[in-house]
């Protein structure tokens, strides 16, 4: 039995996520694309709903006509692990107040080549998107390079990668042409929130921006401070990073327009907070953060011509990143009434929880859009309704913040209690992963046998859990926290 069990996550991360997807076109009434897919991000507890009723033979089926250029993802062995969990009658709303904006939920495309024209804009909102920050409009003329993408991800793997970095700049449109799409977009979608992302290079244009998108009768407006990769000096994250230009822009369009202003900052500066404060007290109605971080990657197939440069860091590998920054203004205590729109590796409904629970009452989405496209709205939305089902919260809202009480400095941590590893022999497969990164990463904790079976040496262990997080099958628990043993020198 043990060489027919498979490691749920492991096995959908072979799915390729296929467009109209040949097993589930093999089962009839039954979408086992769809259950992969909520599997795939983090909706374990509802995937079986669109396969509850499948026959053996339909999955055996479905399972024949995967495409997998490697061979055929076990779909049999997956669904035969699922857990069935009791469905819920009625999900809660996601409904959210942002800028005194009624959001129908909290997730918006961010400002970026996933909506860069009408079509895709309409599409997104058809799907279930609330909002969109539209492309940044400038005044200038925009010239891309290419090839303009580039990704970090595990050699020899493709397709999914955990960082992508972009040399993509702002809108190649001229500004009157967005406005314009914007405005259709918010006559033909009254309910969508439509922000208008602006860039200027100079008091005047940063008014003129912004009372165009107000007169095209957009919901709000975000003051792009952030961009990384400008090909003109004192523009994007040139301005973030000063707290007094942040503060002098903000203050100009908020006397220019009527509309809520959003001011976008920069994760390339050491203390978000101070350009944050400025624009706090120029009257910013919410910040936006954050925009890619400052990388350099050189995979020959991304040059461009022979030359490569340093621009913009985005992915799921950001996402602690951004976090920290979200953190950093949420426990500001000057700004603790300020709204914030949370960026940066939003993948799952989970990682979405994360931002809400440090602050965020809206979500911007770019990286896992081009990776997988409009659809993972469902996955999200469903399980952050599910979640809160669970839990009996009724409104979005008062998951807002709720962890930020439990987030201290270094020093009020404790440090006088520990949590052991303890092992489920049945998971363990005796790869010896945990032995070897405790020799040489760690305490050399654990003894490595001829029955190929880790053994705790609890002398030596401190705790630090480094085995848990190599181990492959998850055959690594956690014990109940203890208090310390007296230390005894060694």
């Amino acid at each position: 039995m043990k060489n027919n069990r498979v490691n749920i996550q492991e096995e959908v991360a072979r799915c390729l996520l296929c467009n109209d997807a040949p097993c589930s076109k093999t089962c009839g009434q039954y979408d086992v694309a769809r259950a992969l897919r909520a599997l795939r991000f983090g909706n374990e507890a509802i995937a079986s709903k669109w396969i509850d009723g499948c026959s053996a033979d339909d999955l055996e089926k479905a399972e024949q006509a995967c495409i997998h250029y490697d061979r055929p993802v076990r779909i049999r062995d997956i669904v035969a692990q699922l857990h069935k969990v009791p469905q819920v009658d009625e999900l809660p709303s996601l409904a959210i107040e942002f800028c005194g904006l009624h959001c129908e939920n909290p997730f918006f495309l961010a400002s970026s080549s996933i909506c860069t024209n009408y079509e895709m804009v309409a599409r997104a909102f058809e799907a279930g998107w609330a909002g969109v920050f539209y492309k940044t409009i400038c005044l200038d003329d925009i010239r891309e390079v290419s090839p303009r993408f580039d990704v970090v991800h595990r050699e020899g793997s493709k397709g999914d990668f955990s960082a992508l970095r972009n040399m993509e700049q702002l809108s190649e449109n001229p500004a009157e042409v967005d406005f314009e799409i914007l405005h259709r977009l918010k006559q033909n979608y009254p309910s969508k929130i439509v922000v208008a992302s602006i860039m200027g290079a100079t008091e005047e244009q940063w008014i003129e921006l912004a009372k165009m998108a107000e007169a095209a009768g957009v919901d709000a407006v975000e003051l792009n401070f952030s961009c990384p990769q400008m090909r003109i000096a004192g523009m994007g994250s040139d301005v973030g990073q000063d707290s007094e230009l942040v503060t002098f822009y903000t203050a100009y369009v908020k006397h220019s327009v009527s509309i809520p202003v959003i001011p976008k900052m920069t994760p390339n500066i050491t203390l978000m907070s101070n350009p944050a404060m400025g624009a706090y007290f120029a009257g910013a109605d919410a910040i936006s953060a954050i925009n890619t971080i400052k990388s350099v990657t050189m995979d020959e197939r991304a040059e461009v011509s022979g030359k490569w440069t340093v621009s913009g860091l985005s992915g799921r590998a950001v996402k602690p990143i951004a976090l920290r920054f979200i953190l950093e203004m949420a426990q500001n205590p000057v700004m603790k009434n300020l709204r914030l729109s949370g960026i940066g590796g939003i993948e799952t409904w989970r990682d979405a929880l994360e931002f809400i629970q440090l602050g965020c009452s809206n979500l911007q989405v770019c990286t896992s859009v081009m990776q997988y496209g409009y659809r993972i709205i469902d996955d999200l939305t469903l399980g952050l309704q599910y979640y809160m089902a669970q839990r009996g919260i009724k409104k979005l809202a008062d998951l807002v913040g709720e962890q930020l009480p439990n987030f201290v400095r270094p020093n009020e941590l404790d440090r006088e209690t520990v949590v052991y590893p303890i092992f489920d022999r049945d998971k363990c497969i005796g790869c010896g992963r945990c032995y070897i990164s405790c020799m040489d990463g760690g305490h050399q904790a654990i003894n490595f046998g001829e029955d190929r079976l880790p053994h705790l040496v609890g002398t030596k262990c401190v705790g630090c859990h480094l085995c848990r997080l190599v181990c492959p099958t998850g055959a690594i628990g956690v014990s109940k926290r203890v208090k310390k043993k007296s230390s005894v020198s060694q």
